[in-house]
């Protein structure tokens, strides 16, 4: 019996046990949003547990359509963004240094400002209309208080990037004549830009607050209520059960389990410290190197958020931005999203052959069967979601509020699941905690966007991009492509999105590209900044728990996901992958050679298809995989023919060695 085999006979949960601590400890250390107080005195744990809860119900009660609550917009988001402001000043300390026990004196007066600010918009809200937002000096003090509170907290929850960017375009908004070229405009005062951005739904409580305090919140809360009651659980097990004995099959768990559950919980660093902590040991026990385990689960994380049907609430975003249905998000995502996912399972399937990794015996694995029948009942809430959102005619905020009541019900049909009145209260307490974030890091980009629109900096960045790049199509998009990848860095999902919607996705769609292409492939690279260095938090996360080099870890999150880095190249070029305009013929085709591509690159990265590949066979894969980005059928018929002609070489260096016989993997 091989130290594999060996290794991997030890029951799972044997194998998987990083610890809660050291899991806390990584989370804590990549995602500075989870570095939150933990008060000494009752009254205060109590107190903001209770306001949290509060944050929650409200949220709630909105979304259900009671009269009571139903306001203009801008009232509905200054209460947002002035709940979200104290329990910022209130959750997270300033300073690393900073006691953890109890609240500092400048944070009272930060809570007390922060309660007061949505108050202001209520009193002023008239004279807001009657004037035009024109603005008069009180104004301009509330104003610029907002936008110093709204920086300072996005510092504390998300660190220096966001608020440093933000500044740079108050500072481009001020002295806009001082810029050169293209990039020069009239400049604006501080009243005109204090005004636009905190009076208007324009900026701080335009756009990104709106989907923070409609869509976002809801489904974080629906992601908490689902992980409270075991969905979590449920989707190890069944990736266990389905994948967890094939060869390398801890790795097939962490892609399918990561990709269940990141679709749901939108976090990618969340989401590798919650499933990482299982499957990360296990993938080391089979054999698999550290790098390369910490690279799996990183990389299937960050895809959870690629994945209908919820896309870490990034469907429901981009529809609201781009002003389609959401039905129409989840056509043009999905084929994309499981090409990405098909990459990193065949070069975890290529690894396992190339070094001999078993799986896990089947009698140490749960078995579906039984996983369906003692949790199988929480898919109920998710299909109830697709039904509300596909066939009843329902808002999305609606849809997403009755979800979330039939996920509390539903949980209650077995004792598995079952939850008590507190475990809904945590539930929604972790919801509005991990909102908080999210939602700091909106308002913050609001501020973006509204310099963007006041300015057209957005419009220059796309004419930028175009001349740089003298035009063409290809070189339009790699430019786009590093400007998202950089305006991604160290950001959560949904802001980095909608910074990159702003500024890059004008150049593609001036260039003659559908809206939904553009958007799609702007967020397709603001979501691969999370794995690839020098900023890869969701990479540095995987690491943390796997012991492997961060860097390392990186560089092999970017090989893994490299099928997905070209994936939306291909929907560029080809609209069929977005199941734009396609007939069931053209369809078959697009996903055949899409697929082809995937096998080509997965096999120019590990060098290993049949059996071990030179490095002329790798680069006619990486031209092959090249040739079938573009859609035509020469380039088609050019990347298939590298396909088959790598086959038939493989093939024959096989009969060669063994008299017709393939070698075995672990001897290849």
């Amino acid at each position: 019996m091989s130290d594999n085999t060996k290794k991997v006979n030890q029951a799972p949960e044997e194998a998987a046990n990083v610890g809660a601590e050291k899991s806390a400890e990584v989370l804590e250390k990549f995602e500075k949003e989870s570095r939150t107080r933990t008060f000494e005195k009752k009254w205060l744990r109590v107190t903001v547990y209770v306001l949290c809860l509060l944050f929650t119900l409200y949220h709630l009660a909105y979304a259900s359509g009671i009269r009571l609550l139903q306001m203009v917009n801008i009232k509905h988001h200054a209460i947002h963004v002035g709940m979200i402001l104290m329990l910022g000043f209130a959750l997270y300390p300033a300073f690393k240094k900073s006691s953890r026990k109890k609240i500092a004196w400048y944070d009272w007066i930060a809570i007390l400002i922060s309660i007061a600010m949505p108050i202001y918009v209520f009193i002023r809200y008239p004279v807001f209309i009657s004037t035009g937002f024109e603005g008069e000096t009180i104004d301009i003090v509330y104003g610029t208080i907002l936008i110093v509170l709204v920086l300072i907290a996005s510092w504390r929850l998300s660190g220096w990037a966001l608020p440093t960017l933000s500044v740079i375009f108050l500072i481009y908004a001020l002295f806009g004549r001082s810029f050169p070229g293209i990039f020069m405009h009239r400049g604006y005062t501080w009243q005109r830009i204090v005004v636009y951005l905190t009076t208007d739904i324009y900026g701080i409580y335009g756009t990104s607050i709106k989907v923070a305090a409609t869509y976002i919140v809801l489904f974080i809360i629906f992601g908490e209520v689902m992980n409270k009651c075991g969905m979590g659980q449920f989707f190890n097990d069944i990736a266990n059960a389905l994948a967890g004995h094939t060869k390398g099959g801890p790795a097939k768990v962490a892609v399918l389990a990561s990709g269940f559950l990141g679709s749901i919980n939108g976090s990618a660093v969340a989401n590798v410290v919650t499933t990482g902590a299982f499957t990360i040991p296990l993938m080391k026990k089979t054999g698999y190197s550290k790098e390369f385990a910490g690279a799996v689960e990183a990389t299937a994380s960050v895809g959870g958020q690629l994945l209908p049907p919820i896309m870490g609430a990034a469907a429901f975003v981009m529809a609201e931005t781009l002003g389609v249905k959401y039905p129409v998000i989840i056509k043009c995502a999905v084929i994309p999203a499981l090409i990405y996912y098909l990459g990193i399972i065949i070069q975890v399937q290529m690894r396992a052959t190339k070094d001999n990794l078993l799986g896990i015996p089947k009698e140490r694995l749960p078995r579906a069967k039984q996983v369906f029948k003692e949790r199988g009942h929480l898919l109920i809430p998710i299909i109830f979601l697709l039904y509300m959102l596909i066939f009843s005619g329902n808002t999305v905020i609606m849809s997403a509020f009755w979800t979330i009541i039939v996920t509390i019900v539903i949980a209650e049909l077995r004792p598995i699941s079952r939850m008590s009145l507190k475990d809904i209260a945590d539930a929604f307490v972790a919801g509005a905690k991990s909102t908080v974030s999210v939602a700091m890091a909106c308002a913050c980009v609001g501020i973006i966007v509204g310099v963007c629109g006041m300015t057209g900096f957005a419009l220059n960045v796309a004419r930028s991009i175009i001349s740089i790049g003298q035009h063409s199509l290809f070189l339009t998009l790699l430019f786009t492509m590093v400007t998202c990848m950089i305006l991604g860095m160290g950001l959560p999902s949904i802001p980095s999105y909608l910074i990159t919607a702003t500024i890059a996705a004008p150049a593609l769609v001036e260039l003659g590209q559908p809206d939904i292409a553009a958007h799609m492939f702007c967020f397709y690279f603001a979501m691969f900044a999370n794995l690839t260095p020098p900023v890869a938090l969701a990479s540095f996360a995987a690491a943390g728990l796997s012991g492997g080099s961060p860097m390392k870890t990186g560089w092999q999150s970017v090989k893994l996901a490299l099928a997905g880095f070209i994936v939306p190249f291909m929907f560029v070029y080809n609209k069929q992958l977005l199941l734009e305009g396609v007939t069931l013929l053209s369809g078959i085709q697009v996903v055949v050679t899409a697929c082809a591509g995937v096998v080509l690159i997965s096999a120019a990265v590990e060098g290993y298809l049949y059996g071990k590949m030179n490095i002329i066979l790798r680069i006619i894969a990486g031209v092959g995989a090249f040739m079938l980005i573009d859609s035509r059928l020469v380039t088609d018929l050019i990347g298939l023919g590298c396909l088959v002609l790598i086959i038939l070489a493989q093939k024959f260096v096989f009969n060669k060695d063994k008299g017709g016989t393939p070698k075995p993997a672990s001897a290849a």
